[in-house]
């Protein structure tokens, strides 16, 4: 049996105590340390882990400890710096999305961990939903046909932030997804977006992502609307699917509908009819998304192997987020995405 992964974590506030959660609990990891720079933080740590050291400090964690990876669950504008120094040190890291809030930023973790040959992963706990990992099967068993485009939406009334704006703070999640499912990388993105709470800080954002190879996406969050609403509809030449991941059970529907043609067709489309068949609801076997993703970190620190999420997988989300952020700010006009590195 290979020896266990030895974990140091930073930051215990918001995120920090449930990746510490399932460190402790994988048998494939041993939680050596948590660092953060609030007594208060280490202090509620220690009561609930005390088999782990408390550091308040991230530079003597990494000096003092054996450690073979970090993850890294500070605040996002702290991210660059803290896994640069985590990579630095010759550890593997895991970072909270969004990986960092530029692309310079993002590229240069890339470089530096293929530079000394470390695994950098990013958070995108939606790509490790059992539920999400399905449907990527299904559109590769080609059972929908070829998948024209999505859509996501991920509404609520609050968490209200004043620092970042809503796509930034609940768009990564539905970013990395679109792109694990449709397999590649938006070349341009177009977006509107509306600050009504606090100026320059858009509540809600409608964004949408062109690819190369024709689909589009389109992604609506908000913090201020009256639904919650976590749901994904993926229309396919052949099938249509939703995921909404607000049901308890079943969260996946497939419709079996579409417009087609017989084999006479008429020109410009005169005899389009439309198909309905059944409704279906396959079962999944749902499991902890945090647990898998962890694990899923684990077992790449433990063999080399690149991550699902990878630093890559990361940078393509940031450089969505900024090209959002400077399409709204041209009023929507569309801003092409650079693709190098990916």
């Amino acid at each position: 049996m290979s020896n266990p992964v030895r974990i140091g974590v930073v930051g215990y506030g918001y995120w920090g105590p449930n990746l510490v959660r399932n460190v402790d609990k994988l048998p494939g990891a041993e939680l050596v340390a948590i660092c953060d720079a609030s007594g208060a933080n280490l202090a509620k740590a220690g009561c609930r882990y005390p088999a782990a050291s408390m550091v308040a400090d991230l530079g003597t964690m990494l000096a003092s400890y054996d450690l073979d990876a970090v993850i890294v669950a500070t605040s996002a504008p702290s991210h660059h710096v803290v896994a640069r120094q985590v990579l630095e040190a010759g550890k593997h890291c895991f970072v909270e999305k969004p990986l960092t809030l530029t692309s310079a930023d993002a590229e240069d973790l890339v470089k530096l961990a293929e530079e000394r040959g470390l695994v950098l992963m990013v958070g995108h706990l939606m790509v490790y939903h059992s539920a999400v990992r399905w449907i990527r099967d299904c559109i590769a068993s080609g059972e929908l046909g070829d998948v024209l485009y999505l859509y996501a939406q991920r509404l609520n009334l609050g968490k209200v932030r004043t620092e970042e704006n809503a796509f930034w703070s609940l768009a990564p999640h539905d970013v990395s997804v679109a792109l694990y499912l449709l397999g590649e990388t938006p070349d341009s993105v177009s977006a509107t977006g509306a600050a009504y709470l606090t100026g320059g800080v858009h509540d809600t954002v409608f964004a949408n992502l062109h690819f190369p190879s024709g689909k589009m996406a389109q992604i609506h969050v908000s913090w201020l609307d009256p639904h919650k609403i976590r749901r994904f509809t993926i229309v396919g030449t052949k099938k249509m699917l939703v995921f909404d991941d607000m049901e308890a059970t079943e969260k996946i529907w497939i419709y079996d509908k579409g417009v087609g043609a017989p084999e006479d067709a008429m020109s410009y489309g005169e005899d389009l009819t439309l198909r309905f068949g059944d409704i279906t609801a396959p079962y999944v076997s749902l499991s902890e998304p945090l647990a898998a993703e962890v694990g899923h970190f684990l077992e790449c620190c433990a063999s080399g192997e690149a991550p699902v999420s990878d630093g890559r997988a990361g940078l393509a989300v940031v450089r969505v987020l900024e090209a959002v952020d400077e399409s709204i700010a041209a009023g929507g006009a569309p801003v092409a995405i650079d693709g190098s590195l990916l």
